[in-house]
């Protein structure tokens, strides 16, 4: 059975981002790339160079738990959501768009896991 909602993206929260990209630097050969704005790092990897999905590592504040979570792309957010929920997940972020045009809610299956979706920006942006 094929899926058409691919896990393509993951995010490690730390608040020690710096020891978490040495971890996974030294553990699996990846490289970092810093693209946050100021006072949020951000730190991206392609995480396989194209064998695998890409990721980053964002800062938490340290008053948050550290995380690790996988993003599915979906085609719409907001549906995707109202169907969470209707099959009994609850959304923990709601619909947000990014500046760039990217848009994501972080979700929680009935067993309690967190999860992302996101769609991509569209094409005709930058």
């Amino acid at each position: 059975m094929a899926t058409t909602n691919g896990i393509t993206w993951f995010e490690i929260g730390s608040d020690r981002p710096a020891e978490a990209e040495k971890f996974y630097g030294e553990l699996f050969g990846w490289t970092f790339e810093e693209q946050g704005g100021p006072g949020g790092s951000y730190r991206v990897t392609e995480a396989g160079a194209g064998e695998g999905i890409g990721g980053a590592i964002r800062a938490t504040d340290g008053k948050s738990p550290n995380y690790a979570i996988f993003y599915a792309e979906v085609a719409d957010v907001a549906e995707t959501c109202r169907r969470a929920e209707a099959a009994g997940g609850k959304v923990l972020v709601p619909l947000r768009t990014a500046p760039s045009g990217l848009t994501f809610a972080h979700l929680r299956d009935p067993s309690g896991n967190h999860l992302g979706v996101f769609t991509p920006p569209p094409a005709d942006q930058g």
